[in-house]
């Protein structure tokens, strides 16, 4: 109701507004003057990522612009060409920009997700600290078996003996975010134990990305206004920010004992408490989100594909019971559906820049300074342009390639301009390999044991927020393979 109260406040005065007229481009929605896209925004509220993935596949180009209220536009594509231009040829005119850092702030601060410049390289090169293989190793061997053994497979176990459903997006994200503290920090939150505690900080990230993204879609002064009054969805950020960094300072409070990213930040010499904070919030976000977002589709498709899903178990049953760092990197079948699996459902789905400058884009696209620019990782997943008339399949044989005189078979990539899962250019993700380490690890532990079968036939629908969610989670049975 505040909403619709707001936006009549404004364009009360413009009686004409209700006269509708053209967009100029056939992917864009028809618009209205003053107030642009808002109501089929509003209506689609609930299924941003499937709308905005149909504007595109219908356009031309596979560029489209939402008009938003008061003139202003967001761009987005799902065009190769142009993402390579935002995300390296152009690197320097997009970046996240003063009105993105403003939206992200509250929830972010000024981690490495949220800035530009030196604060960007600063950080990149405090976080590549973590990313060296010597480090690698270690996190694959230690930390995530550690979890494993002791934690994820006991707790399946008891699922399959006793014959209960489990919600396996959860515990994913509780076997993630246990990790990446435990690597990172050194400090064990203890999400992942028998009793599935509440865990208060899994809540509170949920909220700040799901709002946090609604404010990309909201007129500015309409979310201002909520953040100055405190009242519904910017209560609720203002509560999950306080979660968060409540939980941060647990983590602080305990001094590091071995060399990782927390150690590696203090000794920096230039770190502030803030900027501290702002680390460990955008580390967890990239450790807790993303790679459990990818494990729990990747667990969906294996299920409901039982040629892949055979596959995969005859790979793993090669290997040795606890399978090694090079036995992990050696999984080709395995690491192609991982890579199918999100390209069908990327974690994160959407992803934004800002102009600097007034340009043109290689289609064609004239973009305004201050305008969003966004690439569409879901979107391009899902392009017969791209990827041929099966794109909508999980097929993880075209990844895959075959060496005609040895018969070896081994991995075939893409470009990372028409596959940006892992963003592209010099903003590339410095975790896709540990990504990759400990969803393997963890892909060869469960399947080798146990049958993950969902309770549900559909096709999971998609929670509106930064990552790829599933909404209700992933209920599924575990049974022991015989």
């Amino acid at each position: 109701m505040l909403n619709y109260l707001l936006v009549s406040c404004f364009i009360l005065p413009f009686l004409f507004i209700f006269f509708k007229f053209k967009s100029n481009t056939k992917s864009s929605p028809k618009s209205y003057p003053i107030i642009g896209d808002h109501f089929i925004i509003k209506a689609n509220r609930h299924r941003r990522t499937e709308w905005t993935t149909d504007l595109i596949r219908n356009s031309p180009t596979s560029t489209t612009v939402i008009r938003l209220p008061f003139g202003r536009g967001h761009v987005l594509t799902g065009n190769p060409e142009v993402v390579e231009y935002i995300l390296k040829t152009n690197f320097p005119n997009y970046q996240k920009g003063e009105d993105g850092h403003k939206v992200l702030f509250d929830f972010l601060g000024d981690g490495i997700f949220n800035v530009d410049g030196d604060k960007w390289k600063s950080q990149r090169q405090l976080y590549s600290h973590v990313f060296r293989t010597k480090s690698l190793r270690y996190f694959v061997e230690h930390v995530v078996d550690t979890e494993i053994n002791e934690r994820l497979i006991p707790m399946l176990a008891t699922a399959a003996a006793n014959d209960t459903v489990v919600d396996l997006q959860d515990i994913l994200q509780r076997f993630a975010l246990d990790n990446i503290c435990k690597i990172s920090f050194d400090y064990d939150p203890a999400c992942l134990t028998s009793s599935l505690p509440l865990a208060k900080i899994a809540v509170a990230f949920d909220d700040a990305l799901r709002i946090t993204l609604m404010r990309f879609f909201t007129f500015k002064p309409i979310w201002k206004i909520k953040k100055f009054l405190n009242i519904r969805s910017e209560k609720q950020l203002k509560e999950a920010k306080s979660e968060i960094r409540e939980f941060t300072k647990k983590i602080l409070s305990k001094e590091p004992t071995t060399d990782n990213l927390l150690a590696r930040l203090i000794s920096s010499g230039q770190s502030t408490e803030g900027l501290v904070t702002d680390v460990l919030i955008n580390f967890i976000f990239a450790g807790r989100d993303t790679t459990p977002a990818a494990l729990t589709w990747f667990f969906w498709f294996v299920s409901k594909n039982p040629g892949a899903e055979s596959e995969v178990v005859k790979e793993i049953n090669e290997k040795s019971d606890s399978p090694s760092y090079e036995e992990v990197k050696e999984m080709v079948y395995t690491h192609a559906s991982l890579c199918e699996s999100m390209r069908l459902h990327p974690p994160v789905p959407l992803d934004n820049r800002h102009a600097m400058a007034d340009d043109v884009l290689p289609d064609g696209t004239f973009v305004k300074k201050g305008m969003a620019v966004g690439y569409h990782p879901y979107a391009m997943g899902r392009s017969e342009k791209l990827w041929g008339p099966d794109a909508e399949e999980f097929r993880p044989e075209r990844w895959l390639e075959k060496d005609e005189k040895t018969g070896n078979v081994s991995f075939k990539d893409r470009d990372q301009y028409t596959y940006p899962v892992f963003q592209a250019g010099p903003r590339i993700c410095m975790g896709k390999d540990m990504s990759f380490l400990q969803m393997k690890k963890v892909a060869a532990s469960v399947l080798r044991r146990f049958k993950v079968v969902p309770v549900m036939d559909d096709e999971p629908s998609l929670i509106t927020t930064i990552t790829s969610k599933m909404r209700g989670g992933l209920p599924v049975k575990i049974k022991e393979r015989k």
